[in-house]
């Protein structure tokens, strides 16, 4: 039985203030879900070492939003697994549509972090997901298996053991509209038939697949109870202990 993991991505939310009264706020609420699924919080840079510390003996754990493909070295403004690493993260998000609309992120670079972030004994979640436009044009399969294939290149079985995917339909991404849960389980079942043609049906069965595209208190559990969907990439219903408390009780109740 896959155990479901439900992340929040801050994305560029939250000084340091904030993310000490956010995080204090979810420790008290979420005590409760210790051992029932898997909670990591991926706030922006500066607040890692003080989310750290205050995470500590809770049910939660910490993730960051991106790293380099670089181990160190003349790239300023980067930061490297290692240093992700000694600040205490287990996760690392790894391809989102925004890195990759805004900062001209490919599959290729993309694939280069997975293998840093493996090294370097980060969990990469690895993002993945097709345009609207693409979806229109009745190529999402093709989209996905191309990502599915360049994303993972050169990666053994034991390294796909390690890595979380997270579908996100680009253009459900901060829009507020999301796939229907029929739509996402259909692409996390191909996205788990692919894995297992490239690697085996056991290595498949293991993978943890995310949702990922505007879930929320209200569409959380139609779409964590689909058999193939384990868990959520949350964006800004991650930014309020209410709703985001509301999506990981969702998520007990729908498994």
């Amino acid at each position: 039985m896959r155990r479901l993991l439900i992340a929040g991505n801050w994305k560029m939310n939250k000084d340091i203030h904030e993310t000490a009264t956010l995080i204090n706020e979810l420790k008290e609420r979420l005590k409760d879900f210790k051992n029932q699924v898997d909670i990591t919080l991926c706030p922006p840079f500066p607040s890692l070492v003080v989310a750290k510390s205050l995470i500590k003996d809770s049910a939660l754990k910490l993730g960051a939003q991106n790293m380099s493909q670089h181990d160190d070295g003349a790239y300023t403004g980067e930061v490297s697994a290692t240093m992700l690493s000694s600040i205490g993260c287990e996760y690392v998000i790894l391809g989102h549509s925004e890195r990759r609309q805004h900062f001209k992120e490919t599959d290729e670079i993309v694939n280069a972090k997975v293998k840093k972030a493996l090294k370097s004994g980060l969990t990469p979640i690895v993002c993945i997901g097709e345009t609207l436009e693409e979806r229109e044009a009745g190529i999402t399969d093709r989209i996905i298996t191309t990502q599915i294939k360049d994303v993972l290149h050169e990666l053994s079985s034991s390294d796909v053991e390690k890595i979380i995917i997270a579908y996100e339909p680009v253009w459900a991404i901060g829009t507020g509209r999301n796939a229907t849960p029929d739509q996402a389980n259909q692409v996390h079942r191909l996205i788990r038939k692919l894995v297992g043609q490239h690697y085996s049906w056991r290595v498949a069965e293991k993978l943890i697949i995310q949702y990922g595209g505007s879930v929320n208190p209200q569409n959380a559990y139609a779409l964590l109870s689909q058999p193939e969907i384990d868990g959520a990439l949350v964006g800004g219903a991650s930014l309020s202990s209410d709703s985001f408390t509301r999506i990981i009780q969702a998520a007990v109740e729908a498994k």
